[in-house]
C-alpha cells in the first residue's frame, strides 16, 4: 500500500482556482480502480494552504491516478496559484488496521 500526503499554500486570490481543480481530481480519482483513500482538504489553521492524503493499493493505481487528465490540468495549474513550493511525502505501507 502506498499513502501520500501533499500540502500546497496557494495565493490567496486563487484559492477559489484550486478548490475548483481539487474538486475535479476528487471525483476522478475515487472511482479508480486501486484508489483506496482520496481526500483534500483545507488546512483550518490556514486557509490558504491545503492537505491531499491519497492512500493507493500500489504503485500502478498511483501511476494511473497520476495520468489522469484532471491530475494532470492540476498539475499544471499549480504554477500559477501556488504561493510556496508543494511539499509532499510518499509512505510505503507494509500492514494497515482499522482503528476502533
Amino acid at each position: 500500500m502506498i499513502v501520500v500526503r501533499f500540502k500546497v499554500k496557494c495565493k490567496p486570490d486563487r484559492a477559489d482556482a484550486l478548490i475548483a481543480a481539487f474538486k475535479d481530481v476528487v471525483a476522478a480519482s475515487r472511482p479508480l480502480e486501486g484508489v483506496v483513500n482520496f481526500d483534500i482538504g483545507r488546512d483550518l489553521t490556514d486557509p490558504n494552504s491545503f492537505i491531499a492524503f491519497e492512500v493507493f493499493e500500489d504503485k500502478e493505481a498511483l501511476d494511473r491516478q497520476e495520468a489522469l487528465p484532471a491530475t494532470q490540468k492540476t498539475i499544471a495549474l499549480l504554477g500559477d496559484v501556488l504561493a510556496e513550493p508543494p511539499a509532499a511525502t510518499i509512505f510505503h505501507v507494509a500492514s494497515s488496521e482499522p482503528w476502533g
